[in-house]
């Protein structure tokens, strides 16, 4: 089967078996896409320590064993060759006890010579009461070559910055994704027709404390519309081969590159399209920069937006895998990003088998292929953010799919998950776009097929009506381009959720991740009334006035199938101001002779902050540059307060067993 990450122009995809075995059975059904000689395989619990003696509490390349201590297992790998084995997830010293707690430390990556057949090997260990399940690791590839549509550079020097707009960005003007003032040529743009964050930038324009994990292609670092919003991990130094901050991966700095196993992100490799940074871009390029484009979330002159974190799964013509994009999973968890922004997913179930192999078509049948993957998206969504935060849990928001399917992709399709599915720049279902069950959200993703009607001396097709973006310089001479997909929706929907999450912290208000969530849903805007009728599009070819066909289909069929409407921004913001609960200080932890950090700042308003502990032998405090910092002297409890705008009393708990990071 052809296994595939789509990229530039639409979603992405990978591809797994259509039918396997019984739910009982240990092991999925072989596919093409299965790498030879590496098995992922989740031991039982009750081997747990010896596992652990055999010293496999770590992972990555220089962390391999040998062996793994339990003999049955060991006994059917010593008869293939190059046998080693290695934890999937390495140790992250703050959320290790977490981890556990949901099994993930369970699960190894063993590798063996590729002379021995991979369903072989893993037919033997599934025999093994030590082994619970063994699952294939597979090849994420790509399914398109298409590339983004680069903005010339003279096109974008004739773009002065508009003194009317929201932002000097000069080419705010021609994102009529974010804001449709219905003028653009064509006239098939409706005054709205966008994400309503014109009026939600009066409110907020982001805050750095909101972090949104970028799976993808890597995001260009150095872009000047992009690098002041990346994440920045200041525990790790650049180009380093030390894990300076004991998360588990070296020289993480603006994230990690989980194909290249190594903390520089790449942009530059054979076959890259830009992909990740086009859609960081749409989240958080820098607002009013005088420079490019706007973005949702990317703040303004005096106050930074939300950080993107870049998790490199894909990279040009090196494909991940299955273990790549688990880790990069829980790495977003456990580094503090909260919003998942994820391009791609399976094709869907109900596309049609002339143009695809479609796919997962029920809950449970993509939760029986795809235990390791199911279990890493439970992490993030239940162990992101804190409950002490903005958010208690993290938000997964996926691309709906791109086969033009009456049914979304997996794993978009799950009802835990965000499904995005793309619209025209008049509330219409983009040509390609996948809807109905399983979707739960739609947002602008350009739709070039529709605008071909359009051409002048500066578009050549209908790029206009795509959605325009931040790219690599080698990628495009300007920095800039055209994509569509419902790869391009979702980062609308992550924008908007990152902004949304911002105006929570700005408020300080705290939510769950659920009702979050269902306010996303709540305060989008209805689209049902522009179900009807006929659209009219000509497929994208060369040729395309002389040669293309003029095509149609009835939009009626669309009706209650785009999720919940389309996003609304300014909605989401003025909802938050009566939602959620008001955050308070929170009680600390800390060990005896160690120390903790916090910020009241997020709690209370304030310029200034004093705090007092009651009892200083068992705990002391000070305020040192904005920040709290508690010090653990001996075992005890102690009472304390904070005052700002407030007073706010806690608790400050001192024990022997915490790990310093204000969690017992």
């Amino acid at each position: 089967m052809a296994s595939a990450l789509v990229m530039g122009l639409t979603a992405c995809s990978v591809d797994g078996p259509v039918t396997g075995p019984d739910a009982g059975d240990k092991t999925p059904q072989i596919s093409e896409d299965v790498v030879q000689g590496e098995l992922l395989v989740r031991f039982d619990a009750r081997v747990s320590d010896i596992l652990d003696k055999a010293g496999l509490t770590r992972s990555g390349a220089s962390s391999s064993r040998t062996r793994s201590g339990v003999l049955s297992v060991d006994e059917i790998l010593e008869l293939v060759d190059g046998y080693e084995i290695e934890r999937v997830f390495p140790v992250d010293v703050r959320t290790e006890d977490k981890a556990r707690k949901e099994g993930l430390h369970l699960w190894y990556i063993v590798r063996f010579s590729d002379e021995h057949p991979v369903e072989q090997v893993a037919a033997n260990l599934s025999k093994l009461g030590e082994v619970s399940r063994v699952e294939y690791n597979r090849t994420l590839k790509r399914a398109t070559e298409k590339k983004a549509v680069p903005l010339t550079v003279e096109k974008l020097r004739e773009l002065a910055p508009q003194s009317t707009a929201a932002f000097n960005d000069p080419l705010l003007g021609d994102q009529w994704h974010l804001v449709n003032n219905g003028d653009l040529r064509p006239t098939k743009f409706i005054k709205g027709a966008d994400v309503n964050v014109e009026k939600a930038w009066e409110l907020s324009t982001g805050d750095p404390s909101i972090i949104v994990a970028v799976l993808d292609e890597g995001v260009d670092v150095t872009h000047p519309d992009l690098k002041a919003s990346m994440w920045v991990n200041e525990d790790e130094i650049w180009k380093s081969h030390e894990d300076n901050d004991g998360n588990g991966y070296a020289g993480d700095v603006h994230g990690y590159n989980f194909v290249g196993k190594s903390g520089v992100i790449t942009v530059s490799n054979k076959y890259d399209s830009g992909h990740g940074s086009h859609v960081a871009g749409v989240i958080a390029a820098t607002n009013n920069n005088g420079l490019g484009i706007s973005s949702i979330a990317g703040g303004n002159a005096s106050q930074p937006g939300v950080k993107i974190m870049s998790c490199q799964i894909f990279s040009g013509m090196y494909a991940g895998t299955v273990l790549e994009e688990v880790r990069a999973i829980k790495y977003a968890a456990d580094n503090g990003a909260v919003i998942l922004q994820c391009s791609w997913g399976y094709i869907s179930g109900a596309a049609n088998p002339y143009e695809w192999t479609p796919q997962y078509s029920t809950d449970e049948e993509w939760e029986m292929y795809n235990v390791l993957e199911r279990k890493a998206l439970d992490y993030f969504v239940h162990n992101a953010g804190s409950p002490d935060g903005v958010i208690e849990g993290g938000l997964a928001i996926f691309a709906g799919g791109n086969e033009a399917a009456p049914a979304a992709s997996y794993p978009a399709a799950y009802p835990d998950f965000v499904s995005v599915a793309a619209t025209a720049g008049d509330f219409t279902p983009a040509v390609y776009t996948n809807y109905g069950p399983g979707t739960t959200i739609s947002a602008p993703g350009g739709d070039q097929d529709y605008y071909w009607d359009y051409v002048d001396d500066e578009h050549m097709i209908g790029e206009i009506g795509c959605i325009l973006s931040t790219l690599p310089f080698h990628v495009s001479e300007s920095g800039y381009g055209y994509m569509e997909g419902t790869s391009m929706a979702c980062p609308h929907v992550s924008g908007v959720a990152a902004l949304g999450l911002s105006y929570a912290a700005k408020l300080k208000r705290h939510f769950k991740a659920d009702e979050f969530k269902a306010l996303l849903y709540e305060t989008s805007t209805p689209i049902d009334q522009y179900m009807s009728g006929k659209k009219q599009y000509k497929k994208y070819v060369i040729d395309l006035f002389e040669s293309a066909p003029l095509m149609s289909y009835s939009l009626n069929g669309y009706k209650g199938g785009m999720g919940h409407g389309q996003i609304n921004a300014y909605a989401l913001l003025k909802a938050i101001e009566g939602a959620g609960v008001e955050m308070t200080f929170p009680n600390l932890y800390v060990a005896e002779g160690g120390q903790t950090t916090a910020l009241p700042s997020m709690y209370m308003d304030g310029n200034t902050f004093t705090v007092t502990v009651s009892d200083t032998s068992i705990a002391t405090a000070e305020i040192v540059d904005g920040k709290m910092v508690v010090k653990g002297l001996k075992e005890g409890q102690t009472e304390a307060s904070v005052t700002g705008s407030r007073t706010d009393r806690f608790v400050i708990t001192v024990r022997e067993s915490a790990k310093g990071n204000g969690w017992l």
